[in-house]
């Protein structure tokens, strides 16, 4: 197999990322933008001893399954299995993958929680702006290039006034005749317009970012219509919207969003840069999961590993007699204090520190928890991580996982530990996309 072959496949079935997995003389071939019944013809990508991916050029007989896209979207490229079906494939790739990966026999895959809206659910959303045929557009990297920007007027995934925002934007730098960013050149002015929305408080913010240079930014600032707009000027090669610095233009630099959790509703401030999940409806969903599996009484000490805004920490000190966190990034960790005295919460703790070597302090200063709240990034966790959660000697561990493929093999570590699997409750917090949720429960065994 060489790479720039094209093929024509049957696919079989789905991988976990979403590709559709065919077979060329028992070879196997990874197809993006292919779905189960589909006969295509596709272009290989990589090809090595074992497997090859490719990407599908053409349709030369859709699955009978197939159903219209609502819009051109490489953010949701799910969109053309029915629903009922996206949810099969997701609950299905989270069993194969505790049990293939994690070698898990009749593993306790609960049903999945479907999402409240499967469409318009984003509350955010991060454009590109670029150029075509000359004029500038604003909208999504095309499927396999870092160069190609692709227009949108339509996004299913974004509320009606996100999208209304985002053509405002678009219109008034174009009127402004303001350049793209070029990333293979590395010049050009725009290069992103990130937009969060408060799905519970109705606020809207903006935030522009360039490369460094200058602009009427006052015009802009009343051209769209945010309750609150951010410029970040960077001077970063690679598309990042993390690096540069950020000066406010209008209104309060961090959003506002409430959360209704365990029958209280919770109100947050959400730096700029700060992680927060991508679907407000679902992450009530998701965390009301974590709390009911952590089995709380009001007498347990929490450790809550990965704490961000204090989001998961905060809905379990509702029911715990005290939740210490742990979270990497500075900001994040002033935004889950500030989270607890907004909310007139005493009884939690939030700490700037690695995870990897601020564990044993912790564990010196409060001593041992009775659970452990795992939320990482989805790579999961490092080796020396799941020692560090084993010395907790939590009698429960509640681990929210982003990635089956990475929980599997930690679940299996703790497993090996000493804790038995009880609960995995799969949570489709993205849908029209192949992105898994899902939230497990460990205990001793």
């Amino acid at each position: 197999m060489e790479r720039g072959a094209e093929l024509e496949l049957t696919v079989d079935s789905l991988a976990y990322g979403g590709a559709g997995v065919a077979r060329h003389d028992g070879y196997v071939v990874f197809v993006d933008g292919a779905m189960p019944g589909d006969r295509v013809r596709a272009r290989v990508t990589k090809a090595k001893r074992a497997y090859a991916e490719a990407r599908a050029v053409e349709i030369v007989e859709p699955s009978p399954e197939r159903v219209e896209p609502r819009a051109p979207h490489p953010g949701a490229p799910w969109q053309v299995l029915p629903y009922e079906r996206q949810l099969a494939e997701k609950e299905s790739q989270v069993r194969d993958a505790l049990e293939r990966i994690g070698r898990f026999e009749s593993p306790p895959v609960e049903p999945i929680v479907p999402a409240v809206e499967p469409w318009r659910y984003r509350n955010k959303l991060e454009y590109s702006f670029g150029e075509h045929e000359g004029e500038l557009v604003l909208g999504f990297h095309r499927a396999g290039s870092f160069e190609q920007i692709d227009d949108v007027s339509e996004d299913v995934l974004a509320s009606e006034r996100v999208n209304e925002l985002r053509e405002a934007a678009k219109a008034w730098c174009r009127a402004e005749g303001l350049s793209a960013y070029d990333r293979a050149e590395h010049g050009g002015f725009l290069r992103n317009l990130v937009v969060r929305e408060g799905r519970r408080t109705g606020q809207l913010q903006a935030r522009l970012v360039t490369s460094e240079g200058d602009f009427r930014a006052d015009a802009f600032t009343a051209a769209v219509p945010a309750d609150s707009v951010l410029w970040t000027r960077t001077a970063a090669l690679a598309e990042t919207t993390r690096d540069g610095v950020t000066q406010l233009l209008r209104g309060d630099e961090r959003l506002e969003e409430e959360l209704e959790l365990l029958g209280e509703r919770l109100r947050l401030r959400i730096s700029p840069d700060a992680f927060f999940q991508t679907n407000t409806e679902m992450a009530e969903r998701l965390y009301s999961i974590a709390a009911e599996l952590a089995g709380l009484s009001g007498k347990e000490r929490v450790f809550d590993l990965y704490s961000g805004i204090g989001t998961i920490g905060l809905a379990l000190s509702l029911r715990a007699r005290e939740v210490l966190g742990i979270e990497l990034v500075e900001r994040a960790v002033a935004d889950a204090i500030d989270n607890a005295r907004l909310n007139g919460i005493d009884n939690a703790r939030f700490f700037a520190g690695d995870v990897r070597t601020a564990v044993r302090p912790l564990i010196e200063e409060a001593g041992e928890a009775d659970v452990v709240v795992l939320d990482p990034p989805r790579a999961g966790l490092s080796q020396k991580v799941v020692r560090r959660v084993l010395e907790v000697g939590a009698e429960r561990i509640v681990y929210v996982s982003g990635n089956p493929t990475t929980l599997a093999p930690n679940a299996r570590q703790l497993a090996d530990a000493g804790y038995e699997l009880r609960s995995v409750r799969p949570v489709d917090m993205f849908p029209q996309t192949p992105h898994i949720e899902c939230v497990a429960l460990l205990s001793r065994a």
